[in-house]
């Protein structure tokens, strides 16, 4: 393999792995905040044991999805050293704001919240915990932020070949970032909704033959997860559609390569599927099953808007960026090559698709989950919990599928031209590389993706033990308090006492 893609597959692989743990964080810190919330103004200690008990798997994940994101900034100096030289100017701002945010505020109040159960007056226990919650959320804000300005440059002028940030408020404003933070967010809450629903029904099956003191909690987290899961489907759906329009307007290659659209429409089909070979951009061998003039009001909200193809679009974007790489030997083997301004069809067109039909999945089995335990039923197949917990894999099969569709669907630019912007700010995946040795790229592959794995089998490992170890494993028992000098043994799920052993248990 040549440098450029053990590089690129590098960084697919680390940046995948981190985001699985990126959006549960998220949306899991929220919902934990929630419930913490309630038991703060109604005193139930079913909301007490509901924090605990998923503030305990928040805690796990948090602290791998921190070990993770570390390698990321690493990265763009270890194997992106041009592009880092290039969007520097740019990228400082927003990076070094998410540093203090992840860094300072997540970290300051995450330690207040964990070991502060016992030490801090309840209202300002609880702030801590929205504290950090909202933090994650402008952590990727400005993530995000950065991450738009590759797909949309704005905010910046050319100075000596490289773009030069002359508002910072243009770049945290951008169109494309507005769009995509409550679209990711979204997401985010999608997939803590799975994951409770997931384990809370799971919990139910389990201990369904026995007097459960915990079922009220289980119930209670099955319901929310569910709710919460069916909203942020809905909002998966408005904000997806407005994206899609930015998309029309800024990448209409992009958007072109989802629908496998190979020729200009008007007005133009959306493709529900294909059957054939949807990486031929000729589209001679694919017969798609459609939806006539759909995708033209995806595009402008109207049934007739023309949507350009594929063939029109390389014409296009040859005659304003050029046919062939420079020749430039940084390029290697590209060098004084012709550009493919086509992206991976198939990871586009099914990325597309998978990331849609596996969100809607989601929502589904969340849905389906609450209503088979209506009026307090519990089912007793196997298929049941079974199904349950592989729901809570779909929304991280969408969120990942999403991604790799949003960055592959850009290729073959890291820096997408604005086609409104400033002429050259723009550059090609194949010039951001860093000038480095396949063995040496090889090398920190192999390395990287091993201690991932590693960490993954522990992740799995200390997420298991807490699941299977219930409220039990979080929550003293009655009458013997969490501080080692008894308690009240009052504890129950009618909310009426219980808080003194509580409240001296810390993680």
């Amino acid at each position: 393999m040549e440098v450029l893609e053990l590089a690129r597959w590098q960084f697919g692989i680390t940046t995948v792995y981190h985001f699985l743990m990126v959006p549960l964080t998220i949306g899991l810190s929220i919902l934990v905040a929630g419930m913490q919330t309630a038991w703060v103004r109604t005193g139930d200690v079913r909301y007490l044991k509901m924090t605990k008990f998923w503030g305990k798997l928040l805690l796990v994940n948090f602290a791998m999805g921190v070990v993770t994101g570390i390698v990321q900034e690493f990265q763009f100096g270890m194997t992106w050293s041009a592009y880092s030289r290039f969007v520097g100017d740019v990228f400082g701002a927003p990076l070094a704001m998410e540093g203090i945010v992840a860094f300072f505020v997540e970290s300051t109040f995450l330690g207040l919240w964990i070991f502060g159960w016992d030490k801090l007056p309840k209202k300002v226990h609880l702030a801590c915990a929205w504290a950090f919650s909202l933090a994650t959320v402008a952590s990727a804000y400005f993530i995000l932020a950065a991450n738009s300005w590759m797909q949309h440059p704005v905010g910046v002028e050319m100075t000596d070949g490289r773009p030069t940030m002359n508002s910072i408020w243009a770049v945290l404003t951008n169109n494309t970032a507005l769009a995509a933070i409550p679209h990711t967010i979204a997401g985010t809450f999608a997939v803590a909704a799975a994951f409770v629903v997931g384990i809370a029904a799971w919990q139910l099956w389990r201990r369904r033959a026995e007097a459960d003191e915990h079922r009220a909690v289980w119930r209670s987290s099955l319901k929310l997860g569910t709710w919460v899961g069916v909203v942020a489907f809905g909002a998966l759906a408005v904000t997806g559609d407005v994206q899609g329009k930015l998309m029309f307007e800024q990448q209409p290659m992009k958007m072109a390569a989802a629908e496998a659209l190979c020729h200009t429409e008007s007005p133009a089909s959306f493709s529900i599927f294909a059957v054939g070979d949807v990486a031929d951009a000729n589209c001679e061998d694919v017969k798609t099953f459609t939806v006539p003039a759909l995708l033209s009001f995806l595009a402008h909200n109207d049934f007739s808007t023309e949507v350009k193809g594929i063939e029109d679009l390389v014409g296009e974007y040859q005659a304003r960026y050029g046919t062939n790489y420079p020749d430039d030997p940084a390029l290697g083997e590209l060098a004084g090559q012709p550009i493919d301004y086509v992206p991976s069809l198939p990871v586009t067109y099914w990325g597309f698709r998978i990331m849609i039909g596996f969100g809607a999945l989601s929502a589904g089995a969340g849905v389906l989950a609450l209503w088979l335990t209506r009026k307090g039923r519990i089912p007793a197949t196997k298929w049941f919990p079974r199904t349950a917990l592989l729901g809570i894999v779909t929304p991280f099969v969408a969120n990942t599928a999403g991604w790799v569709f949003t960055e592959m669907g850009r290729q073959p630019f890291v820096v997408v031209p604005n086609p409104t912007g400033v002429d050259g700010v723009w550059m090609f995946t194949a010039q951001a590389v860093s000038r480095v040795t396949a063995g040496e790229v090889w090398t920190s592959l192999i390395a990287l993706t091993t201690v991932y794995a590693v960490l993954g089998v522990v992740e799995v490992f200390l997420m298991r033990k807490y699941v299977r170890g219930g409220i039990e494993g979080v929550m003293p028992p009655p009458g013997t308090g969490g501080d080692g000098k008894g308690g009240t043994g009052r504890g129950n799920d009618d909310g009426k006492g219980g808080e003194d052993d509580a409240l001296a248990f810390a993680y």
